[in-house]
């Protein structure tokens, strides 16, 4: 049975919508980032000082196009990245897995990234944050 079908014959009938049915809300920060909550975490929440190791799919906004996508886990600093990559690693726990809409000033902005995003354009991105730890301490140059 199609599941919208079936949704719309439980809420006809009274019954609740099994859990899986129902869709986390989406939120939306003060700096116009927004996200879903697709499994929340249980273990640390990133500082801006920290690394993480994460898996991640990233799409154009306007045709889903996508930009960039990991295969195996890659590590990342969380303040080393766009700025809605840093706000986004900063509001989830380590195990999380969330979906994010990152308007263009908060990513690539007027400029784009060249061969990859356009200028002035959203992005959707989904992380899964697998580990949070300490980046490795660089030698101090020479």
């Amino acid at each position: 049975m199609n599941p919208i079908l079936a949704f719309l014959l439980l809420q006809a009938a009274g019954a609740a919508p099994p859990a899986a049915a129902v869709e986390a809300p989406i939120v939306t920060t003060a700096s116009g980032l927004r996200f879903q909550v697709l499994q929340p975490g249980t273990g640390r929440r990133p500082t801006r000082a920290d690394a993480v190791q994460a898996m991640y799919e990233v799409r154009l906004v306007a045709d889903g196009t996508l930009v960039e996508a990991t295969a195996t886990p890659a590590g990342v600093p969380v303040s080393g990245s766009i700025r809605g990559f840093t706000e986004a690693a900063l509001l989830m726990n380590q195990g999380g897995r969330y979906r994010f809409w990152v308007p263009a000033r908060l990513a690539y902005g007027r400029r784009g990234n060249p061969g990859a995003v356009p200028p002035d354009a959203d992005l959707v991105f989904t992380l899964t944050l697998l580990r949070v730890g300490r980046p490795a301490r660089q030698p101090p140059p020479r």
